[in-house]
């Protein structure tokens, strides 16, 4: 493969898998590179080794969120202002004092409380599947933790959690053929927000009179600047956190037990010492980076390896590609549960870190634990159909079965 033949744009590439080969050849041979881009856009830098991706990332100074949004592709400006009231869309300061009121629902100590309950959780999910033999891994299993999770914290009844689901597909898959039901992806995402804009002011109404120890509440509280959040602001708010509390943790799990089916050596390799599974979830979070790519866009004109980027040149950072990248990971092309040090990119880094990261470990976590423990025979049933995306390493279909547990096991597990 040439460099000439590089197209990040070609959706197609991805449904088989993220093509790491087409990154390997760019952080060889041009880290920092200048993509065409399709249908007459300006065209953009891809951004593919890891130090480079953190120079960006903790510069938004120079390599603005809130300039053009994080989306790769351009937007009319009336949806680009809707866009930025998103606070992944923000730079400081007005990032900082947005991310503050959420913040103390995710500190470490916070997520600690949750142990029992998600462990709890996970519980009953697996109990779900274990008698049957077979399942759908991620609407069954993968989907179903981070969904109880986001809903409980947000304050949504479980019964409406798959609204939540197919809202994220819509939003998230826009790409794909199957997530969509017109030929126009922008109008269909739009739709899918305005849908889950209108049930957030549900809730809204609800919590302004009767609140409670949930998300919800505590943003109806909230306070920038001495004035509460405005509704589009608070809608926003709803959003990021429903979509990003349960898309990116149900497609790390689903791509981090595909990665355990795929090399049985490093499952048998865990099942035989299960206090490797920390570092083991560092690892599928490395593999799989579930976000493939953000956006930014340049400030001044400015250098990065030697090449000129101009203000206004959309720079996009790549982070399956970082989380290989040779000169930070030995032997990278290799899936390891035991490796050590292993300092990923995959939540991001600078002051858009993943800010549900801690939550997101622990599902991780107490998830593998019941699975490897009473389904450690678990086994591919059938293809794996990966999304359609180049922004998402999801899969939305994973077929897989395994001996049956026993009812009587299921209960005292």
């Amino acid at each position: 493969m040439k460099l000439a033949d590089v197209n990040l744009c070609d959706l197609d590439q991805f449904e088989v898998g993220v093509p790491h080969h087409v990154f390997k050849l760019l952080r060889a041979e041009a880290p920092v590179f200048w993509h065409p881009e399709p249908n007459g856009g300006p065209g953009f830098w891809v951004v593919t080794k890891y130090r480079d991706l953190i120079a960006v990332s903790k510069d938004p100074a120079t390599f603005s969120s809130w300039r053009g949004g994080t989306n790769l592709f351009d937007t009319t400006p009336e949806q680009l202002s809707q866009t930025r009231m998103i606070m992944l869309n923000m730079d400081p300061p007005a990032h900082s004092k947005y991310r503050r009121l959420v913040n103390q629902g995710f500190t470490l100590r916070m997520v600690a409380r949750l142990e029992p309950h998600i462990r709890e959780m996970a519980h009953r999910i697996v109990d779900h599947v274990a008698a049957t033999g077979e399942c759908d891994f991620v609407t069954e299993v993968a989907a179903e933790l981070p969904l109880q999770v986001i809903a409980e914290f947000l304050g949504v009844p479980l019964a409406d959690r798959h609204k939540v689901f197919e809202w994220s597909n819509r939003l998230i898959g826009f790409d794909d053929p199957e997530f969509r039901d017109s030929a126009d992806s922008v109008a269909q995402g739009q739709q899918a927000a305005a849908e889950m804009y209108m049930y957030a002011n549900q809730l809204a109404l609800e919590r302004r009179d009767h609140p409670r120890d949930d998300l919800v509440s505590v943003l109806m509280r909230g306070e920038v600047d001495g004035e509460r959040l405005s509704e589009m602001e608070f809608d926003s708010f709803f959003l990021l956190l429903a979509v990003a509390g349960n898309e990116t943790t149900r497609n790390l799990i689903s791509g981090g037990m595909l990665a355990l089916l795929e090399h049985p050596e490093q499952r048998q390799r865990l099942l035989a010492d299960m206090s490797l599974l920390p570092t083991a979830v560092e690892e599928m979070l490395r593999w799989v980076s579930p976000v493939m790519h953000f956006r930014r866009t340049a400030t001044r004109d400015t250098e990065l390896r030697g090449q000129k980027i101009r203000e206004r040149d959309k720079v996009v950072i790549f982070y399956p590609s970082a989380n290989r990248d040779e000169e930070i990971f030995p032997d990278g092309d290799r899936f390891d549960v035991g490796r050590t040090p292993n300092e990923h990119l995959a939540f991001g880094i600078g002051e858009h870190f993943c800010l549900g990261s801690n939550l997101a470990r622990l599902e991780i976590r107490l998830l593998f634990e019941e699975l490897l423990t009473r389904l450690p025979d678990i086994e591919l049933a059938g293809p794996v159909h990966r999304l359609r995306s180049n922004f998402i390493g999801g899969i939305k279909r994973m077929p897989v079965r395994f001996t049956p547990e026993a009812p009587h096991q299921a209960l005292h597990a």
